[in-house]
């Protein structure tokens, strides 16, 4: 699974959880009712947020919930999951795009796509999810093939661009296929009025997608020598933040614009775990309960998180605490900042990150980690693509992570 938006789930009350792992396990189930056994391979975290929009904007009813039978992701429990054209049109769009990441590793010859049957097969995989998210989206009343053109265009951009190009030139696909899918929700909730300012939502949702994983492999990409947008664009981590920033402002705005029958869970997800995330990438702030900890907050500035991070306007001491974790500080003036190349050793000499598996390998793990449960249960286990760590969906702790303090609407959170 795969996704900016990662809620840790004790951050969550007790139903707001079991109404995440509603839409999570409805999409999941979607896929595989609509798109075969093997389509449950492309679930994320971010798909499910076009069916919790769908179900925020309608209102949930007990037609829009089924009881699911035991699962390995569930322990062996049953629960309720969501169902209906809200989970649908989150399987057609998580198909569709997940064809063109395939396509996109099998361009780059990443890992064993480098060989040329086992590129032909991923290949035949992609058309057929790329056909499957087609007659999914048309019953739908939803054409994918704005996706497909987005997709299909972000190889011609990149090509093109270079030091000096601005960096939403290179984002505009991503938005351009978000905001299709987030306005369409409307169109499945009969609130035409709402298509809009959820089209807006969804095209700075996009924008910070490309971003986040732009920074994430920020390290990465320049190890391998791949194309980065940062990195080609000469867009510094500064300025970067500072685009993510805005974008989170007016995700807010939209959504205020919109009407919602009952937005609680979208709020979480949008309003606070999204801001987590991003600090999250960017090193300001990180959850307590994963070993990280940081400094004690310092002066009070206003954007250090809950758990410490350090001072600065965007917590200036990474989650390692005394800067970033490459040294110097967070953007620019020593390694790793303004259009610096991150050193291949990380802070005090850690050994570089493990390198991302290819996708059948991926798909491999991921399949073992189902079977051994680790995806819902283990505390903490490496993600079977990024390899990054990752914690159980189900994980409980017990430590005090704080909830949603403020009154909606709410400003600036």
């Amino acid at each position: 699974m795969f996704g900016i938006v990662r809620p840790c789930t004790h951050r969550l009350t007790d139903g707001l959880k079991a109404e995440w792992v509603a839409h999570l396990c409805g999409l999941c189930l979607a896929l595989r009712a609509d798109h075969g056994q093997f389509a449950r391979v492309v679930t994320n975290y971010d798909g499910l947020i076009v069916s919790v929009l769908t179900e925020a904007q309608t209102g949930r009813t007990p037609a829009q919930r089924r009881l699911a039978g035991p699962c390995p992701l569930r322990a062996m429990r049953t629960a309720p999951v969501a169902r209906g054209e809200g989970a649908r049109l989150a399987a057609a769009v998580s198909l569709v795009l997940a064809s063109a990441k395939v396509r996109d590793h099998v361009a780059d010859r990443d890992g064993v796509l480098a060989r040329r049957p086992v590129a032909a097969a991923a290949r035949r995989i992609a058309a057929g999810w790329d056909r499957a998210g087609a007659r999914a989206g048309a019953a739908l009343g939803f054409d994918t093939e704005v996706l497909a053109d987005a997709v299909d265009r972000q190889a011609g951009i990149e090509s093109l661009a270079g030091p000096g190009t601005p960096l939403l030139v290179v984002t505009e696909p991503t938005e351009t296929a978000t905001a299709a899918a987030f306005a369409h929700t409307a169109v499945l909730a009969g609130r035409p009025g709402n298509a809009a300012p959820l089209a807006e939502a969804g095209r700075l949702f996009g924008r910070l997608a490309h971003l986040l994983d732009a920074v994430e492999d920020r390290e990465a990409d320049a190890a391998s020598g791949a194309w980065n947008p940062l990195r080609a664009t000469g867009t510094s981590l500064s300025e970067a933040r500072r685009l993510a920033d805005d974008a989170l402002h007016g995700i807010g705005l939209a959504l205020r614009d919109a009407e919602f029958a009952d937005d609680r869970l979208l709020h979480v997800l949008l309003a606070h775990e999204l801001r987590r995330s991003v600090d999250r990438v960017f090193g300001a702030g990180a959850c307590a309960h994963r070993g990280h900890g940081g400094r004690p907050p310092q002066g009070g500035d206003p954007f250090i998180g809950p758990h410490g991070g350090g001072a600065g306007a965007h917590g200036a001491a990474g989650p390692h605490g005394g800067g970033t974790p490459y040294g110097g500080t967070p953007y620019g003036g020593g390694p790793g900042g303004d259009g610096g190349v991150p050193p291949r050793f990380g802070f005090r000499g850690e050994p570089p990150k493990p390198e991302p598996r290819g996708f059948w390998a991926g798909c491999a793990v991921f399949v073992g980690l189902c079977c051994t449960c680790r995806l819902c249960c283990a505390e903490q286990y490496e993600g079977p693509w990024s390899r990054k760590k990752r914690e159980g969906c189900c994980h409980k702790c017990d430590c005090n992570c704080g909830g949603c303090d403020c009154c909606c609407p709410c400003d600036g959170c």
